[in-house]
């Protein structure tokens, strides 16, 4: 309820400043403006939708599938975390716009590029936060499991991945942000569809309002994927602590 008020009163202080601040609609579209556009629009914004929540879902799970994988392996292998860890800061530095030619040069204008960009710049913050998971494991519930002749693989199936998992999916709600807008100028530089594509031909049409329109489309499925993580974490992981409420039960 909170949130919904708090977001009223920024779209009423938005529609304030520009009716008062007579800003131009090529501009500053006002948020009626941008609703007219989700509306009249909406044929092209949900057809475009699709895709662009497909490249991000497919690239969050490369993403994790990847992290989890090179997480476990720095995990048991020591001395690969000072070889491994700074290579794989190292790419995130990579801008979008070098990466995306060359993936749409070796595959072409599909979907696969888009999902690899995605899973790119998403991999280092969930790799980090599953790594993280796994040092967290208490070494004295290894060395009990090495008592009842537990391997090492047994361990970190029975332990050290689901001390991880929490993790994982923390750092897979982190990168949600990234994931998007890794999406959007994916389209942007090699694309035939997909939002990114609608806000760069609103752009380049002087159609700000529709341009604002995409972006809040884009806000909306940002805000899906979030919740759609929470409530996994929720079922997956119960036992990972919660943040508790001020005079409340743990949420």
């Amino acid at each position: 309820m909170t949130a919904l008020l708090l977001l009223l009163v920024l779209l009423g202080a938005w529609q304030l400043v520009v009716a008062v601040g007579g800003y131009d609609a090529l501009v500053l579209p006002a948020p009626t403006d941008v609703a007219s556009s989700l509306w009249t629009d909406r044929g092209l914004l949900w057809s475009n939708l699709g895709p662009t929540a497909t490249e991000i879902v497919l690239g969050l799970a490369l993403a994790m599938a990847a992290a989890v994988a090179v997480a476990l392996l720095v995990h048991v292998v020591t001395p690969l975390r000072r070889a491994v860890m700074p290579l794989l800061a190292g790419t995130q530095a990579v801008p979008i716009a070098v990466m995306a030619p060359v993936l749409v040069a070796v595959f072409g204008f599909d979907l696969r590029p888009k999902v690899i960009i995605v899973a790119i710049v998403t991999f280092f913050p969930i790799a980090v936060t599953t790594l993280d998971g796994l040092g967290s494991v208490d070494p004295g519930l290894r060395k009990l499991l090495r008592t009842f002749g537990a391997s090492r693989w047994r361990a970190v199936r029975l332990v050290d991945l689901p001390a991880a998992l929490p993790g994982m999916l923390s750092g897979a709600k982190i990168a949600i942000a990234v994931a998007v807008i890794g999406a959007v100028l994916s389209e942007d530089a090699g694309g035939t569809e997909g939002l990114g594509l609608v806000i760069t031909q609103a752009t380049n049409q002087l159609d700000t309002a529709r341009s604002f329109a995409a972006t809040v489309v884009l806000a909306l499925l940002a805000g899906l994927l979030f919740a759609a993580l929470t409530l996994a974490e929720r079922r997956l992981v119960p036992w990972a602590p919660r943040t508790r409420p001020r005079g409340g039960t743990p949420t």
